[in-house]
């Protein structure tokens, strides 16, 4: 009955897949897709263990019942190393006992001096992980704004060519005079009694305005 009653919990979260396989195309667009999970607002349990929203990011050694080796004020640069020695020292006075006395009660002492070790060497190095996330923050908004002013400044290139080939496609047109107008036949713009534009309707286009239309269209 006890084993029945005991609850399996992982302590690995599951493969990406398992989600992903959830978000196809054909169940975005059925909305069948699952919701995102509503925001936790008291406690809950995560891999077996409880956590409460009012807990600080990286909690203090007391509150997950260990003992501090180090003091409240200290330089993390110089605990690490400190800590990087002695779990040298202790690895040795291991292999030490393990050698000569293999049956020293000694040696689970030791056990557990370095797994002591080893949880402070991992608490100080997550106590960074706050400072590394404003850095990756830092850079990637940088990042993000170098990429905006490089975009801005191509853009800003491709007008001030566009705008030198249309001027210089104004400055390549012929100037037709009056009389070279009456000689042809042809007026800048037809235009009927009632104001309407002829050239809606694809007649009496000015050679001009065709002009203008096949150098637009080879750009």
């Amino acid at each position: 009955m006890a084993n029945a009653e005991a609850i399996q919990v992982s302590s690995l979260p599951l493969p990406p897949a398992q989600y992903i396989n959830l978000y196809t195309d054909e169940n975005i667009r059925k909305n069948r897709a699952p919701k995102p999970p509503a925001p936790i607002q008291d406690a809950y349990t995560m891999f077996g263990s409880p956590f409460s929203n009012d807990d600080n990011i990286i909690r203090p050694l007391e509150s997950q019942g260990f003992k501090r080796l180090y003091p409240q004020h200290f330089d993390r640069r110089k605990e690490l190393k400190k800590l990087n020695h002695s779990l040298l020292v202790n690895f040795l006075d291991l292999i030490d006992l393990l050698v000569h006395y293999p049956d020293s009660p000694r040696r689970a002492e030791k056990i557990e001096d370095l797994s002591l070790l080893f949880v402070h060497i991992h608490h100080l190095l997550n106590e960074f992980r706050p400072h590394q996330a404003r850095e990756t923050l830092r850079v990637m908004m940088e990042l993000q704004k170098r990429q905006r002013i490089e975009t801005a400044q191509r853009f800003q290139n491709h007008l001030e060519k566009v705008r030198e080939m249309v001027k210089n496609a104004f400055a390549s047109l012929p100037d037709l005079t009056d009389a070279d107008r009456l000689a042809g036949g042809l007026e800048p713009m037809d235009v009927g009694e009632s104001g309407d534009l002829s050239g809606g309707r694809g007649e009496g286009c000015h050679p001009l305005d065709r002009l203008m239309c096949e150098i637009v269209d080879r750009m």
